[in-house]
């Protein structure tokens, strides 16, 4: 090949790798509507990090901790990495690779007369091997689906980190809830306790039959197996969030105070759905939208010629030891190859008849993901009002039936009422701040889930 040639054919090349048989892309619509049902006017707002939405300084620490030691994020760490790697080795197909090469070959030359010699050849060089001329994109569009992947792969971390933040939290709420109704039982037997004693002194006083003693004596009881099973179910919630941290028998701190004093930062019910577009799951699934549009373009481009070069320079000699002495031959090859398809069995129709039903398979799924993502949130939003009216006719009802205790503890005292009317009252009242304590966690537990289906911490536009 001439040299002034070479130039020119790489910058053809060049010119020609730069060509795409991808089709078009574009986003499919979401088939959603554009407000939620429950929204109203105000104004979207959304942390920008998980420490302004959960305050709490003790719920900040263990999601810190979750952060760095849970087992899970740490193998989607581990597949983004996987993933930048098949990425790395897709892009450098689209390079020469340059490869030393030495060589030693010893043959027999055999004449007509019978005479014959060895010969020894020591061969060293420089070259490209078997690189691919991507005239028509294949190599580039194989890149750009495995850069696709890579961040639908990171998109799937930012995914499982949301939902580790959400699923700490949530349990970190469940661990407060049961302590403090381990501690409405504890207050609970406590007042059982009491009124067994008074009933046993008017019992022996003669102002109580032994049925009403027996009957305080099973109550009593009944409060200690609530508290015994409710013992059970914290160190089970305990022994889950430490899992979470992924630190087992990690010490948590004494909670303070009950889950009224826990909030969140508040989020306006003014969201429109085309918020969804920055959960991180819709743009992973657009993502793999995209990878599956640029397999279409690497299968079209099958169906043309593929040109692989392979050169190599260097230098040959008979003994090794002048082999860089200056009396070497020098040697080159430059060998072109063409491989054209003619007749696979319909293979490469059957490839991109394969992509083609695997994007309309991704663009399903891509319109699945914002519909499940909508009808998320919706039910967070459409459950929010009326949880809150849940706690406050809740303790409207708790009130009374601390009230009610109240009266039936004086009428029992003056002979008034039985003993049945105070119990009555008193199971009434546990009931109730039992109930409470539940509607509250519920209610935290929602807003944790309204930060999850937002998709948790907002990235830039």
């Amino acid at each position: 090949m001439n040299t002034p040639l070479k130039p020119a054919t790489v910058a053809i090349s060049l010119l020609l790798g730069a060509c795409s048989l991808n089709p078009p892309y574009s986003r499919p619509e979401a088939p959603i509507p554009a407000q939620y049902p429950a929204a109203g006017s105000e104004a979207a707002s959304q942390p920008a990090s998980w420490q302004e939405y959960f305050t709490d300084p003790e719920l900040q620490r263990l999601i810190n901790i979750a952060l760095a030691n849970n087992r899970d994020l740490r193998i989607t760490a581990l597949r983004i990495e996987e993933a930048r790697s098949q990425y790395g080795i897709q892009r450098a197909d689209r390079l020469p690779s340059i490869d030393a090469t030495a060589s030693y070959e010893r043959s027999k030359m055999i004449f007509a007369r019978g005479q014959s010699f060895d010969v020894d050849m020591y061969r060293v060089g420089v070259g490209i091997s078997g690189f691919e001329l991507d005239f028509f994109g294949r190599v580039k569009s194989l890149a750009a689906a495995a850069l696709e992947d890579y961040f639908a792969t990171q998109e799937a971390q930012q995914t499982a980190r949301t939902s580790l933040i959400a699923e700490v939290a949530a349990s970190y709420i469940n661990v407060r809830a049961l302590a403090e109704r381990l501690a409405l039982a504890k207050e609970t037997e406590n007042a059982r306790n009491l009124a067994y004693s008074r009933i046993l002194r008017r019992q022996q006083a003669g102002l109580d039959n032994a049925l009403d003693l027996k009957t305080a004596e099973m109550q009593l009881e009944t409060a200690q197996a609530s508290i015994a099973a409710l013992q059970r179910e914290y160190a089970q919630a305990v022994n889950s969030l430490q899992l979470l941290a992924g630190q087992p028998g990690l010490a948590l701190a004494a909670a303070h105070g009950s889950l009224d004093q826990q909030e969140f930062s508040p989020l306006p019910a003014g969201l429109p759905s085309s918020l969804l577009e920055r959960r991180p799951d819709i743009r992973a699934a657009e993502h793999k939208l995209k990878a599956a549009n640029a397999n279409i373009g690497a299968a079209r481009a099958a169906f043309f010629p593929r040109i692989q070069l392979t050169t190599n320079i260097g230098l040959v000699n008979e003994h090794l030891t002048n082999l860089f002495s200056g009396s070497s031959d020098k040697a080159w090859a430059f060998t072109p190859q063409l491989t054209l398809p003619i007749f696979n069995y319909g293979r490469n129709q059957s490839n991109l008849d394969l992509a083609r039903v695997r994007k309309e398979i991704t663009i399903v799924e891509y319109e699945k993901a914002i519909q499940t993502a909508f009808s998320e949130v919706s039910d967070v939003l459409l459950s929010r009002e009326q949880i809150e009216a849940q706690i406050a006719s809740q303790t409207r009802v708790a009130n009374a039936d601390r009230e009610r205790l109240r009266l039936a503890i004086r009428r029992y005292d003056k002979g008034v009422a039985n003993y049945l009317e105070l119990l009555d009252a008193q199971r009434s009242l546990f009931d109730s701040e039992q109930q409470l304590v539940q509607l509250k966690q519920l209610a935290l537990t929602n807003s944790i889930n309204l930060f999850k289906v937002l998709g948790g911490e907002w990235q830039p536009s």
